[in-house]
């Protein structure tokens, strides 16, 4: 638009070809670009003016790329900052995004990923410098969830392999769905991959996708998950349970950016952001020979924790509300209120299953409830010899008595008694002629909880 300014990239490289092809590279996208070729000239500039993003090289005459990639975390947060790195030298990549930088680019320079790279970083600056964490909110004041906001919004700035830890049940795809939501991808496919649910023999082309004809069954083209998250954020749900063959496969991914579908001759350029969770111990994991350790080291170059419910016990009234109202939008009815018994019973248990426990525990109060408000007699919650996390074992099993625990409360019984009530709501639905007021009364419940329970047992 007339009267404004075109961003403005610093180049920092002591090769002039490079630059001339940078600049050129850049000016086609309508950015302009100013030169240095060491650290102290690219300092001076970076003092003078303002820049939307500095590409640097990590040999300079003068020092180390990286010494840049410090010094402008230091005194120019702002400005994001991507490396160019010789080809295969990937540590030093990794340690330059350890220490803040946005992304990097290999050497020889592919002209179509350094502008993937450069399109990222000038819609990060076109956010102003805003850290406010975008998309659903994580509930909670608490200081680890404050602490947990505050890296959230650091992270989404970065382009950075981020892997989320932490116990089942805590929210860790809600963590990474904010990462992405928050950053220069918003606007692109969030991909979520589950790879304990995909069966080994055929991760490989769901992954990477396959050529037609490839193989028995392949009729057609098919673009992978991770093709699919072009221009956005793959998320590897569980990625510990990724068999050894295929880390080899998902380190190239992470290296290289490329991907080979199954029956194409070449690799395929690829831009993705790659996020990983699992509950399981990764690094206990590669000491055991099961998980690769340079895959582990390319995963984990930002770690983020999760915590778990019970050390965050002062976020569960807030959490319970939540829950509640979002439980009976869903069914239509009036949400009740929370009694104090009742916010005291949950808030005194240790929730081994985290978030998902305190949701299904509410979600059986609301059918349990009689009167508008849940009570303490309402809540089921766990026998306390269950309350400890169970402590898992180096195969990823959860001790003796896993199995068992398991199956306290499991689908039979609850199909019962699911029975039972359907059969006495329909019963006096009958005898008051479908007046549900009158059936409410008959049943001892209120006309809010009856209305919860019909549509919860789907009684027409």
């Amino acid at each position: 638009m007339a009267g404004m300014s075109r961003p403005v990239v610093l180049v920092v490289d002591d090769e002039p070809d490079l630059v001339e092809l940078v600049s050129l590279t850049l000016s086609r996208m309508s950015l302009d670009t100013a030169a240095a070729g060491d650290i102290a000239g690219a300092r001076e500039l970076l003092k003078a003016r303002h820049f939307d993003l500095c590409l640097t090289d990590m040999r300079l005459p003068d020092g180390d790329g990286l010494d840049l990639v410090a010094w402008i975390q230091e005194h120019k947060a702002l400005v994001p900052v991507a490396v160019i790195s010789a080809h295969g030298n990937v540590e030093s990549a990794v340690r330059a995004l350890k220490l803040g930088a946005f992304d990097f680019v290999s050497k020889p320079l592919d002209l179509g990923v350094l502008r993937k790279l450069v399109s990222s970083a000038i819609k990060l600056g076109e956010q102003g410098g805003d850290s406010t964490v975008r998309g659903p909110r994580l509930i909670g004041h608490s200081p680890v969830m404050d602490a947990l906001r505050q890296l959230i919004a650091r992270v989404a700035r970065s382009q950075a392999p981020v892997h989320i830890s932490g116990e089942s049940g805590t929210g860790k795809e809600l963590v990474a769905r904010l990462i992405h939501d928050s950053g220069p991808r918003a606007e692109g496919p969030f991909v979520p991959v589950n790879c304990g649910a995909i069966p080994t023999e055929l991760m490989e082309s769901e992954l990477f996708g396959y050529k037609r004809g490839s193989f028995t069954g392949a009729v057609n083209d098919s673009k992978g998950l991770i093709q699919s998250a072009e221009g956005g954020t793959l998320f590897l749900d569980e990625v510990a349970d990724l068999p050894l063959h295929m880390q080899v496969k998902l380190l190239r991914v992470i290296q290289e950016k490329t991907v080979r579908p199954i029956g194409e001759a070449r690799e395929v350029p690829v831009d993705v952001r790659i996020l990983s969770a699992t509950h399981k111990n990764l690094a206990a994991l590669v000491r055991d020979g099961r998980f690769r350790e340079d895959l582990y080291y390319r995963i984990n170059v930002i770690e983020m924790r999760v915590p778990a419910l019970r050390e965050r016990a002062e976020d569960i009234p807030d959490l319970a509300e939540a829950i509640v109202r979002r439980l009976s939008r869903r069914l239509g009815v009036e949400a009740p209120e929370i009694g104090e018994s009742a916010l005291a019973a949950v808030s005194g248990h240790a929730f081994p299953g985290n978030v998902r426990e305190l949701e299904n525990v509410l979600e059986r109060a609301l059918t349990l409830c009689v009167t508008d408000t849940i009570e303490a007699a309402d809540i089921q919650l766990r026998a306390p010899m269950l309350d400890a996390p169970a402590v898992e074992a180096a195969d990823g099993s959860s001790g003796a008595g896993g199995t068992a625990a398991r199956s306290i409360g499991g689908g039979a019984l609850g199909e019962q008694l699911d029975s039972i009530e359907r059969d006495a709501i329909v019963k006096a639905l009958e005898q008051t002629r479908y007046n549900k007021t009158a059936a409410a009364k008959l049943l001892g419940m209120s006309f809010r909880a009856l209305r919860y329970r019909i549509k919860k047992l789907g009684i027409e």
